[in-house]
């Protein structure tokens, strides 16, 4: 079969992997000051950040319409046998009703729930790629992706709480305290929905090493074919202390460094970073 894989542009993969991969992305919106932009293609990270720092309201994000899945699926779904569309998780956003929607006037396309977002959604991307090269139907290859996406693991952790103050996620009175105490909480995407799993403290390079440790340290069940060290803006300091941290729990046959994209980037600000990685399948 010769089938087509699409995702939203929350996969954050990078633009060599969608290049050598040949997959479809279809950008969300990111509000900005009350007018609507392209995440990766009329609005960057930067603009955001830039944004923010000089005095703007927070951005925010919005889904693509059932409108803009159609037209999407309508482009691929006559020259391909089938389309697989990967959505952000359903619990993250209306993406995934939006293009369930879409996808029922066309007999060739499905779509599948990463129950995800960044590169914990891209993870799923990458192997609906490698599942696509042999699958027999699309509803095999949907079970298996739907199969797939509890083996991936997905976490952050964040330097500071302004954004997440300023878009309601957390309370000021929790953000004063954390950083009177120098605390770093590590968010963690379980079944589609993100909670606070554990609070780190000190300097931030030091934190985000321990994060690792605990992340990859002594496990027997991480598959060793892909990793992703996905992050907005943090020091070199940081950056290297993550990647020394790796090397020291075990080879990964691939690791990728890639940026976040505005949707990460709207709500978790500058100073995030996440190791995202797959459990052997049990």
């Amino acid at each position: 079969m010769k089938i087509k894989i699409l995702s939203d542009s929350t996969c954050d993969l990078s633009p060599d992997l969608v290049c050598r991969y040949d997959i479809g992305i279809l950008p969300l919106i990111v509000v900005k000051a009350d007018q609507e932009y392209l995440d990766g293609q009329t609005i960057t990270p930067k603009v955001i950040f830039d944004h923010v720092a000089a005095g703007g309201n927070l951005c925010s994000t919005a889904a693509r319409s059932v409108a803009a899945y159609q037209e999407a699926f309508a482009g691929y779904a006559g020259a391909y046998d089938g389309v697989v569309h990967i959505n952000i998780s359903s619990d993250f956003s209306s993406s995934y009703q939006n293009a369930c929607i879409a996808a029922q006037d066309f007999d060739n396309v499905r779509v599948v729930d990463s129950r995800n977002l960044s590169t914990g959604q891209g993870l799923v991307v990458l192997k609906a790629c490698e599942l696509a090269k042999t699958a027999q139907s699309l509803d095999q290859l949907k079970a298996e992706l739907d199969a797939f996406t509890s083996r991936v693991e997905a976490s952050f952790v964040l330097d500071k709480l302004e954004y997440m103050v300023k878009g309601g996620r957390c309370s000021s009175a929790a953000a004063l305290g954390a950083n009177l105490l120098n605390l770093k909480p590590s968010i963690e995407v379980r079944d589609g929905k993100m909670s606070v799993v554990k609070k780190y403290r000190g300097k931030y390079d030091r934190c985000l090493r321990n994060y690792v440790m605990d992340r990859l340290g002594n496990r027997e069940d991480i598959d060793r074919g892909t990793l992703f060290i996905t992050h907005t803006p943090v020091s070199d300091e940081c950056l290297e202390a993550v990647q020394e941290a790796v090397k020291e729990c075990g080879h990964f046959d691939n690791i990728y460094e890639t940026e976040a994209g505005c949707t990460v980037s709207c709500h978790c600000g500058p100073g995030t970073l996440g190791v995202l990685f797959v459990r052997k399948e049990s």
